[in-house]
């Protein structure tokens, strides 16, 4: 039976992680959508409306989970949202803007790798060498992603590739440090549901985007026409329900399901997400590489999948009495 219910968490928690991941590769889009718009300005939209809708839904709850919450858990809250929320779309944001998205979903492709590496550490972990099949399919995975981006004749030339490059490396790290720490939050705070812990980051990252708005808004409106701030008000309110609000849930949700060196395989469902949105909106097939890149993310997480199965011992034979079970 314990078998059984692992299992069905592992599935239940895939599942989750790759709904999130379906729902965060809109992200890549979003600085396409609305290229005239700089990366700060972007992050500051999106999470505006993540606060905004966080705070209405926490509202009716708010005095119970008020009690519940000390200092450190505000600032708690407080770092994972600047981590994983802010400062992390306003380097990927500018990664894509100078770089491109094919150069930053190479570098964010090895989120997985990071996250699997930190979590290797945690206790009951599977080891390492269980999950080198995986990590090595997903590091594959990554380069395919990134193949024609490092190709010399279409890198994009000059300052502007390597401030991307140093963007994307900057957003990895964000987002590994988030994904460690968040799950290791949800892991110690069982009071607290998947659901309430999102809203309750939503909050404070809507109070640093209220900070950040000033500079934001700083030359904007003179910059902008009113077809285009429409535009840009509903890729912002979009991304922040479908990414911030249903994604952060479905990973939260996961979080709690699956054990934290599986958790950073599941990353890797954004990054084919996200190639699929690219190639629908480039009106293009995937180029062989891209293919090869879809096979080894799908492999990397079955291959991890795999790895977590519970192991069963066969029960000993009545010659083999002498021998305990275990």
């Amino acid at each position: 039976m314990i078998g059984a219910r692992h299992g069905s968490a592992i599935a239940r928690g895939t599942a989750c992680g790759a709904a999130a991941g379906a729902l965060w590769g809109l992200v890549f889009l979003a600085p396409a959508l609305v290229r005239d718009f700089t990366p700060l300005q972007l992050t500051v939209g999106r999470y505006l409306a993540y606060g905004a809708i966080a705070a209405a839904l926490i509202g009716p709850q708010w005095r119970r989970l008020s009690r519940l919450l000390t200092r450190r858990d505000w600032l708690t809250l407080a770092w994972l949202a600047l981590t994983g929320n802010t400062l992390y779309y306003v380097l990927l944001s500018t990664g894509v803007q100078t770089a491109g998205i094919p150069l930053t979903s190479l570098v964010i492709g090895f989120l997985p790798v990071a996250v699997t590496i930190v979590g290797s550490r945690d206790r009951d972990a599977v080891p390492l060498r269980q999950l080198a099949p995986s990590l090595l399919l997903g590091a594959g995975a990554a380069l395919c992603i990134g193949w024609q981006a490092l190709d010399p004749s279409a890198a994009t030339p000059g300052t502007r590739s390597i401030v991307g490059l140093a963007c994307a490396i900057g957003a990895l790290i964000c987002w590994t440090v988030y994904a460690v720490g968040n799950a290791r939050a949800l892991a110690s705070r069982p009071g607290v549901s998947v659901h309430d812990w999102n809203l309750l980051i939503g909050l404070a990252t809507g109070a640093q985007a209220i900070v950040l708005l000033p500079f934001a808004l700083s030359g904007a409106a003179a910059a902008h026409g009113m077809t285009a701030w429409g535009q840009f008000a509903a890729v912002s309110v979009g991304v922040a329900v479908a990414a911030s609000i249903i994604g952060n849930a479905l990973w939260n949700k996961m979080s709690r399901l699956l054990p934290l060196t599986m958790v950073g395989q599941m990353i890797l469902f954004e990054t084919l997400f996200a190639l699929l949105y690219g190639f629908f909106w480039e009106q293009r097939w995937p180029t062989p590489a891209e293919i090869a890149a879809a096979t080894l993310v799908i492999a990397s997480v079955l291959s991890c999948i795999h790895a977590h199965r519970p192991r069963h011992r066969p029960r000993p034979l009545a010659s083999d009495a002498g021998e305990p079970a275990r």
